[in-house]
């Protein structure tokens, strides 16, 4: 049983039934009924066309349900101007579906559960395990969603950088339970890739891929965070690299930036560097001015802060930082670094510390409290 093939099918079902008539919610109950019908058949007698079979057995259970709806009258036109049987339109309806799903009446944990259930073909177990939270939770958390976008006419073009940010979400969970949420919002955005030509759909896939090829690296064999000027770099996927610098290089090129393009270009830069002295601190710098620029953010100032600070001394980076909201996330631990780079290992142990009690997850947690301890056993050292 082909997994990813079957998934990768899903939103082209999908939207057939809802360009036949299907409401959203309905349509997606459907296709999810063929895909279980697929698992329980297709291994003993695989289809010669995978897609004609799931729109079949799709469109058959929309109907069955329909027909047991009280409108029975109404509903009985619809199975009368069933389709006959016969090869599936080759009309790709997959762009439709992301621009459904990412629709800016869904909060964005919305948006992403919709995409995941329906663009990407998961289970309502796989994607509530992915987000650790009970099944039933997930389960109303969809079918709102599904009752939001239900009716919902895309006779306008979509919001591509709405899109790319719910994708972008989904990549940023990284890997929980039995799915790598990190893959599968790359196998998202290549898919996007393949039906849209924009370049920012382009940067968004090159920034994945590059972050994505230091996965391996990025923990010790105990789970602890590996720093990125500490990793081993013979761990990282060259060929991940390779193909994410060309990806880039090719949506550059067309003189069109955008923020996904630019975080691409820094993470490009961070990728080349032989080793993490080799660094070009002061492109990265540029780099993070032009971000600057294209979204006036708190983080992406916050992250110039370091990258100034690398670049042209700690006090520098700390001038930076010195003009951002302190409580902004990760400020302290910022701060924390700066300090331990400019020689205050005192300032730097209590920021560390306090950076720790306030740590997003149990690995940063960690790691900044190991930051502190080391500080403080360095100075206690040197006293005796």
């Amino acid at each position: 049983m082909d997994e990813a093939l079957l998934r990768g099918l899903v939103p082209g079902v999908l939207g057939i039934l809802v360009r036949r008539g299907a409401d959203f919610a309905a349509a997606e109950d459907a296709v999810q009924d063929a895909l279980v019908e697929a698992v329980r058949v297709w291994p003993a007698d695989p289809p010669r066309d995978p897609k004609g079979w799931l729109v079949t057995v799709a469109w058959r259970r929309f109907l069955d349900a329909t027909r047991a709806d009280t409108a029975r009258r109404r509903r009985e036109d619809r199975v009368e101007e069933e389709p006959a049987p016969g090869p599936v339109p080759a009309v790709d309806d997959t762009l439709r579906l992301y621009f459904l799903c990412a629709h800016p009446s869904l909060t964005p944990s919305s948006a992403v559960a919709l995409t995941l259930r329906a663009v990407g073909g998961l289970t309502t177990r796989q994607i509530a395990e992915a987000y650790l939270v009970p099944e039933a939770t997930m389960a109303q958390r969809i079918s709102r969603a599904k009752r939001t976008v239900s009716g919902v006419r895309l006779d306008r073009p979509g919001d591509v950088a709405t899109v790319l940010r719910v994708l972008y979400l989904v990549f940023n969970e990284g890997y929980s339970g039995d799915v790598d949420l990190a893959a599968e919002a790359i196998r998202l955005t290549r898919q996007l890739a393949a039906v849209i030509d924009h370049p920012e759909v382009a940067g968004l896939l090159a920034l994945m891929l590059l972050h994505h090829a230091r996965r391996a690296a990025r923990t010790a064999p105990d789970g602890a965070l590996v720093p990125l000027a500490e990793q081993d770099r013979s761990r990282w996927d060259t060929g991940m690299i390779a193909a994410g610098v060309g990806i880039l290089q090719a949506a550059l090129a067309r003189d069109r930036l955008g923020e996904f393009q630019a975080q691409a270009a820094v993470a490009a830069l961070h990728a080349d560097a032989p080793t993490a002295e080799e660094t070009d601190w002061v492109q990265i710098v540029e780099w993070y001015d032009e971000l600057t620029r294209l979204t006036d953010s708190p983080v992406v100032r916050l992250n110039r802060a370091v990258a100034v600070g690398e670049a042209d001394g700690p006090r520098a980076g700390l001038a930076a930082l010195a003009a951002l909201d302190g409580s902004l996330p990760r400020y302290t631990a910022v701060a924390a670094y700066l300090h331990e780079r400019a020689g205050d290992t005192a300032t730097a142990a209590r920021l560390y510390a306090e950076a720790a009690r306030g740590a997003p997850n149990l690995a940063e947690r960690d790691h900044l409290t190991r930051r502190a301890a080391r500080l403080n056993a360095d100075r206690s050292e040197r006293r005796r």
